[in-house]
């Protein structure tokens, strides 16, 4: 099914076989020495990596609240390899979400710096921000987030529309991976129609294919029964692998965390290694 897709879009060179053999050879990322996986001096995870696709320094953030300041991060540093999939857990109210709107340019930190490629996003103003995201960023959240106006190929072309992709190069990708997903016979629905384990295929789908670098995943099973998460999250790691892609994934299960490449926990503002 992968010969249905736009290789305008996807250049070959993007994909490696999506065959089970495949999948299960490349479902770790190349792993890391204990040497490579190290706390920084403030408690917070660095990997030592070369040419890493994000790299944290010193993040802070936090709000004004009754007139006090609240710091939710207090100097998380921490380096991503690209394709790399990292889990990032912790209770509920320590920052996960808050971490994620940062890596995600939906946000600004009040002290440090994030950079992707090599590039400081908050460095740029949030109209420049905004277009970043279009380009390189797909989201995937708990509750799908699917337009219920639109239906599934037209929540799928939207980013590639916001892209400026032409409907034909886009439609001829859209139904590619949706047939990837199982789902091209339902190009036609609208998302009251589907079923949850359905609603969270076309979103995973929506979130690759304008072919971001980076995935970021908040509770994608989080609304969705065991049987029908796994499936869902054996689909995210086969796509997200096969593209090349780095995956972010913030999650309260242990079960769901122990599939990617490195757990962090955050604790306190902080990162460590869990």
């Amino acid at each position: 099914m992968l010969n249905d897709i736009n290789y305008e879009l996807y250049p070959p060179r993007h994909f490696k076989s999506l065959s089970p053999e495949n999948t299960a050879k490349s479902r770790k990322h190349p792993a890391m020495s204990t040497s490579q996986q190290t706390l920084s001096p403030h408690g917070n995870l660095a990997t030592l990596a070369t040419g890493p696709l994000l790299q944290l320094d010193g993040v802070r953030c936090g709000y004004r609240e009754a007139g006090e300041w609240r710091e939710i991060l207090r100097g998380v540093d921490l380096i991503v390899g690209v394709g790399e999939q990292l889990a990032l857990v912790g209770l509920s109210g320590s920052g996960k979400s808050t971490l994620l709107h940062l890596l995600g340019g939906l946000d600004v930190p009040s002290a440090g710096t994030i950079a992707f490629d090599g590039a400081d996003l908050a460095g740029l103003g949030e109209p420049a921000r905004s277009l970043w995201r279009r380009r390189h960023v797909g989201f995937i959240y708990q509750f799908f987030n699917l337009i219920p106006t639109l239906s599934v190929l037209e929540n799928v072309l939207l980013p590639l529309e916001l892209n400026g992709i032409g409907e034909r190069a886009g439609r001829e990708t859209a139904l590619g991976l949706l047939a990837e997903v199982g789902l091209a016979d339902r190009a036609g629905s609208y998302p009251d129609r589907l079923s949850g384990g359905e609603q969270q295929r076309v979103a995973i789908v929506r979130a690759l294919v304008h072919q971001p670098q980076l995935v970021l995943a908040d509770e994608p099973t989080g609304n969705l029964d065991f049987a029908t998460g796994e499936k869902v999250l054996d689909l995210l790691d086969r796509l997200v692998r096969a593209l090349g892609r780095t995956l972010i994934l913030v999650t309260h299960s242990p079960e769901v965390a122990r599939r990617a490449d490195r757990v962090i926990r955050l604790v306190d503002g902080r990162l460590s290694l869990a």
